[in-house]
């Protein structure tokens, strides 16, 4: 999801360079949902492997 997050950040880069704005603004939003969903799944995956360990 990291993955998808970063191409979607670079293409909303390219499009800003480029000028088009609409798709930048596109891009970057979904950019941003899935890092944050990403860093969502990753505290959870950090707690349940904390909560195993015992």
């Amino acid at each position: 999801m990291l993955y998808w997050a970063i191409i979607f950040l670079v293409v909303a880069l390219i499009a800003a360079l480029f000028g088009f704005g609409g798709i930048a603004s596109a891009s970057a939003g979904i950019a941003q949902i899935l890092f944050f969903i990403f860093l969502a799944l990753f505290v959870v995956a950090l707690i349940v492997r904390a909560l195993r360990s015992r």
